[in-house]
Protein backbone atom coordinates (compact mmCIF):
# COMPACT_ATOMS: atom_id res chain seq x y z
CA UNK A 1 0.00 0.00 0.00
CA UNK A 2 1.22 3.48 -0.84
CA UNK A 3 1.90 5.45 2.33
CA UNK A 4 2.68 8.75 0.66
CA UNK A 5 2.76 10.36 -2.73
CA UNK A 6 6.00 12.12 -3.62
CA UNK A 7 5.53 15.88 -3.79
CA UNK A 8 7.03 16.01 -7.28
CA UNK A 9 4.47 13.49 -8.59
CA UNK A 10 1.65 15.45 -6.98
CA UNK A 11 3.00 18.66 -8.53
CA UNK A 12 3.24 17.07 -11.99
CA UNK A 13 -0.31 15.69 -11.74
CA UNK A 14 -1.67 19.09 -10.68
CA UNK A 15 0.22 20.80 -13.50
CA UNK A 16 -1.09 18.36 -16.13
CA UNK A 17 -4.67 18.50 -14.80
CA UNK A 18 -4.46 22.31 -14.72
CA UNK A 19 -3.21 22.34 -18.31
CA UNK A 20 -6.18 20.27 -19.39
CA UNK A 21 -8.53 22.65 -17.58
CA UNK A 22 -6.75 25.64 -19.16
CA UNK A 23 -7.32 24.20 -22.63
CA UNK A 24 -10.99 23.39 -21.97
CA UNK A 25 -11.64 26.90 -20.52
CA UNK A 26 -10.79 28.48 -23.86
CA UNK A 27 -13.84 29.61 -25.84
CA UNK A 28 -14.05 27.23 -28.83
CA UNK A 29 -15.32 29.79 -31.34
CA UNK A 30 -16.17 33.42 -31.78
CA UNK A 31 -19.23 34.50 -29.85
CA UNK A 32 -22.04 36.41 -31.57
CA UNK A 33 -21.05 39.83 -32.79
CA UNK A 34 -23.26 42.90 -32.96
CA UNK A 35 -23.24 45.15 -36.04
CA UNK A 36 -21.67 48.05 -34.10
CA UNK A 37 -19.08 46.13 -32.09
CA UNK A 38 -15.62 47.46 -31.37
CA UNK A 39 -13.07 44.76 -32.17
CA UNK A 40 -9.67 44.80 -30.49
CA UNK A 41 -7.07 42.49 -32.01
CA UNK A 42 -3.85 41.78 -30.14
CA UNK A 43 -0.89 41.54 -32.51
CA UNK A 44 1.77 38.87 -32.26
CA UNK A 45 0.64 36.09 -34.57
CA UNK A 46 0.12 36.38 -38.32
CA UNK A 47 -3.37 34.79 -38.04
CA UNK A 48 -4.87 37.49 -35.86
CA UNK A 49 -5.05 40.62 -38.04
CA UNK A 50 -6.45 38.92 -41.19
CA UNK A 51 -9.03 37.17 -39.00
CA UNK A 52 -9.95 40.49 -37.35
CA UNK A 53 -10.31 42.22 -40.73
CA UNK A 54 -12.61 39.40 -41.86
CA UNK A 55 -14.74 39.87 -38.73
CA UNK A 56 -14.82 43.65 -39.26
CA UNK A 57 -16.11 43.12 -42.80
CA UNK A 58 -19.06 41.19 -41.33
CA UNK A 59 -20.10 44.24 -39.29
CA UNK A 60 -22.11 47.14 -40.61
CA UNK A 61 -20.93 49.87 -38.22
CA UNK A 62 -18.03 48.29 -36.32
CA UNK A 63 -14.55 49.55 -35.57
CA UNK A 64 -11.28 47.67 -35.41
CA UNK A 65 -8.43 48.55 -33.09
CA UNK A 66 -5.11 46.85 -33.82
CA UNK A 67 -3.24 46.80 -30.52
CA UNK A 68 0.48 46.18 -30.08
CA UNK A 69 3.90 46.58 -31.57
CA UNK A 70 3.30 43.82 -34.12
CA UNK A 71 1.13 46.00 -36.39
CA UNK A 72 3.76 46.26 -39.10
CA UNK A 73 2.88 47.08 -42.70
CA UNK A 74 -0.72 47.85 -41.79
CA UNK A 75 -2.13 51.05 -43.18
CA UNK A 76 -4.93 52.81 -41.41
CA UNK A 77 -8.24 52.86 -43.21
CA UNK A 78 -11.77 53.82 -42.30
CA UNK A 79 -12.88 52.11 -39.08
CA UNK A 80 -9.36 50.75 -38.44
CA UNK A 81 -7.22 52.30 -35.70
CA UNK A 82 -3.67 51.30 -34.79
CA UNK A 83 -1.99 51.46 -31.39
CA UNK A 84 1.63 50.36 -31.77
CA UNK A 85 3.26 51.31 -28.48
CA UNK A 86 2.31 48.35 -26.26
CA UNK A 87 4.72 45.43 -26.36
CA UNK A 88 3.18 42.83 -24.04
CA UNK A 89 -0.24 41.40 -23.30
CA UNK A 90 -0.41 43.44 -20.10
CA UNK A 91 0.52 46.64 -21.95
CA UNK A 92 -2.11 45.72 -24.57
CA UNK A 93 -4.73 45.51 -21.81
CA UNK A 94 -3.72 48.96 -20.51
CA UNK A 95 -3.90 50.42 -24.04
CA UNK A 96 -7.35 48.90 -24.53
CA UNK A 97 -8.46 50.28 -21.18
CA UNK A 98 -7.37 53.80 -22.22
CA UNK A 99 -9.31 53.55 -25.49
CA UNK A 100 -12.40 52.09 -23.84
CA UNK A 101 -12.44 54.83 -21.20
CA UNK A 102 -11.76 57.65 -23.70
CA UNK A 103 -14.46 56.44 -26.10
CA UNK A 104 -16.90 55.37 -23.35
CA UNK A 105 -17.22 51.85 -24.83
CA UNK A 106 -19.32 49.33 -22.87
CA UNK A 107 -18.72 46.19 -24.97
CA UNK A 108 -15.58 44.98 -26.72
CA UNK A 109 -14.65 41.99 -28.84
CA UNK A 110 -11.19 40.54 -28.26
CA UNK A 111 -9.39 38.69 -31.03
CA UNK A 112 -6.24 36.78 -30.29
CA UNK A 113 -5.18 33.20 -30.94
CA UNK A 114 -6.94 30.49 -29.00
CA UNK A 115 -3.85 29.61 -26.94
CA UNK A 116 -3.49 33.25 -25.84
CA UNK A 117 -7.16 33.97 -25.15
CA UNK A 118 -7.40 32.92 -21.49
CA UNK A 119 -4.54 35.13 -20.34
CA UNK A 120 -5.71 38.07 -22.45
CA UNK A 121 -9.23 37.77 -20.99
CA UNK A 122 -7.86 37.46 -17.46
CA UNK A 123 -5.85 40.67 -17.80
CA UNK A 124 -8.63 42.58 -19.56
CA UNK A 125 -11.30 41.59 -17.05
CA UNK A 126 -8.98 42.76 -14.28
CA UNK A 127 -8.52 46.16 -15.99
CA UNK A 128 -12.11 46.52 -17.27
CA UNK A 129 -14.41 44.85 -14.72
CA UNK A 130 -17.50 46.77 -15.88
CA UNK A 131 -17.02 46.17 -19.61
CA UNK A 132 -18.70 43.34 -21.50
CA UNK A 133 -15.83 41.41 -23.11
CA UNK A 134 -16.61 39.03 -25.97
CA UNK A 135 -14.03 36.39 -26.89
CA UNK A 136 -13.33 35.72 -30.55
CA UNK A 137 -10.37 33.31 -30.80
CA UNK A 138 -8.37 32.87 -33.99
CA UNK A 139 -7.74 29.18 -34.56
CA UNK A 140 -4.31 27.58 -34.72
CA UNK A 141 -5.57 25.19 -37.40
CA UNK A 142 -2.86 24.15 -39.82
CA UNK A 143 -0.06 24.44 -37.28
CA UNK A 144 1.91 21.21 -36.66
CA UNK A 145 0.87 19.46 -33.45
CA UNK A 146 4.26 19.76 -31.65
CA UNK A 147 4.31 23.52 -32.27
CA UNK A 148 0.73 23.87 -31.00
CA UNK A 149 1.49 21.86 -27.85
CA UNK A 150 4.55 24.04 -27.20
CA UNK A 151 2.50 27.25 -27.64
CA UNK A 152 -0.29 26.00 -25.36
CA UNK A 153 2.23 24.96 -22.68
CA UNK A 154 4.00 28.33 -22.81
CA UNK A 155 0.72 30.24 -22.56
CA UNK A 156 -0.41 28.02 -19.68
CA UNK A 157 2.79 28.80 -17.77
CA UNK A 158 2.36 32.53 -18.49
CA UNK A 159 -1.25 32.30 -17.30
CA UNK A 160 -0.15 30.74 -14.00
CA UNK A 161 2.52 33.42 -13.55
CA UNK A 162 -0.09 36.12 -14.29
CA UNK A 163 -2.46 34.66 -11.69
CA UNK A 164 0.34 35.10 -9.13
CA UNK A 165 0.37 38.82 -9.91
CA UNK A 166 3.27 39.00 -12.35
CA UNK A 167 1.52 40.70 -15.26
CA UNK A 168 4.54 41.50 -17.44
CA UNK A 169 5.37 37.93 -18.38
Amino acid sequence: MIKYIPVSLLFICCFVFGGIMFKTMTPPRCESLMQDDNIFVLTGDERRIPYALKKLNELQYGNLYIIGAGAKNITEREHVNIESQSKSTYQNSLAIKRIVEQQNINRIVIITTEDHMNRALYLLRDELPNTDIVACPASLTGMPTPARVKRWALEYIKYIVTMFGIKES
